[in-house]
């Protein structure tokens, strides 16, 4: 018997990308109403217990054939901006449909008070700054509407840095690391108090992230290189770093970045997730350990199906020993402590 839903405040997700690419009507009512695609919509996230997360603004690469270095190609800035605000648009025509159901969070106390009344607690997050150019403007107006969070690079180049490319086996050392575009772009991102995200960093820019930035060191979607030797997982020295800052890691249910196989397989068990969680947590601390589930973004285990899934997520940690308070840490205390020392509030 399933236990009941333990609030869940995720890293990452992708469902804005899911409603504006599926070429249905009416995006955000879909969303607000249910559906049948993807991981999550409004009635589907209350079942599974989700309470809200970092809702993730991604560009596309354009069409689908990689360069001759194997990478993504990346897109155009103003291509992207105009995609990033449609993206944001949605975000916000949600909020505003929702009738108090979905709240655009800027604080820490905004995700709380949100969770306090079952409103689910979105904050706007861009996963590759390719809508930002090299003098930043972008970054200071996209501040003022909301953005709370940022991702330098998916995994490709930009203009700011090289982002690690989707191998495996593989060292995440792989290419050069911050631009002096991508330097001012940290600063800035410390200035406005917008949490860094290092997930699609390759490590050449993570160590210098680490040695830039004043903030918590926080990977909001990824997991353990010792476990699954794939180019996006982070090594336990980047672990350790993480711990150092006060930082965190938001474990990512995809099947790739779980399995010591490097197989796209959705016949993964759940315990090779909570494997990943342990890891984090025996290594660096229960503190330092979250969610960043990737939903409608990745493959996922198939005993998930979709968020509704949460609570078997929930009890296989609870199975492999993690009790009541170091479940609520792992589910939503440890993101929105990260993001209220991140952001100052």
């Amino acid at each position: 018997m399933l236990t009941p839903p333990i609030p869940v405040f995720d890293g990452h997700n992708d469902v804005l990308l899911r409603l504006r690419r599926s070429g249905g009507e009416d995006p955000a009512g879909r969303f607000l109403d249910g559906e049948e695609a993807g991981h999550i919509d409004l009635p589907r996230a209350r079942t599974g217990g989700l309470a809200g997360g970092l809702c993730a603004i991604y560009v596309p690469s354009p069409g689908t054939a990689k360069d001759a270095n194997g990478d993504f190609p990346t897109p155009d800035q103003a291509d992207a901006l105009n995609e990033t605000l449609a993206m944001a648009r949605l975000l916000f025509d949600i909020e505003a449909r929702s009738q108090g159901a979905v709240t655009v969070c800027r604080s820490a106390a905004d995700i709380r008070r949100s969770m306090e009344i079952g409103s689910f607690a979105a904050v706007f997050h861009i996963e590759g700054a390719e809508a930002i150019a090299a003098d930043l403007d972008a970054l200071y107006v996209l501040h003022q509407a909301g953005l709370r969070t940022l991702g330098p690079v998916w995994s490709r180049p930009n203009v700011f840095a090289y982002g690690v490319p989707f191998r495996y086996p593989s060292s995440p050392d792989i290419g050069p690391g911050l631009t002096e575009a991508g330097r001012d772009l940290i600063r800035a991102c410390n200035e406005l108090k917008i949490m860094i995200d290092l997930s699609h960093m390759n490590e050449a820019g993570f160590w210098e992230i680490a040695r830039i930035s004043d903030a918590p060191l926080v990977a909001s979607h990824s997991n353990v290189h010792a476990l699954c030797q794939h180019s996006r997982n982070l090594t336990d020295r980047q672990l350790d770093a993480i711990r150092d800052t006060g930082g965190l890691v938001g474990i990512n249910f995809g099947v790739l970045f779980l399995r010591d196989d490097g197989i796209k397989d959705a016949n993964t068990s759940l315990d090779l997730l909570v494997r990943h969680a342990a890891y984090v947590a025996d290594r660096i601390g229960i503190d330092h350990v979250a969610l960043g589930s990737d939903f409608d973004g990745t493959t996922i285990p198939a005993d998930m199906k979709d968020v509704t899934g949460l609570p078997r997520l929930l009890d296989a940690l609870r199975r492999h020993g993690f009790g009541d308070q170091e479940l609520k840490k792992i589910a939503h205390e440890n993101w929105i402590s990260v993001l209220e020392r991140s952001w100052g509030e």
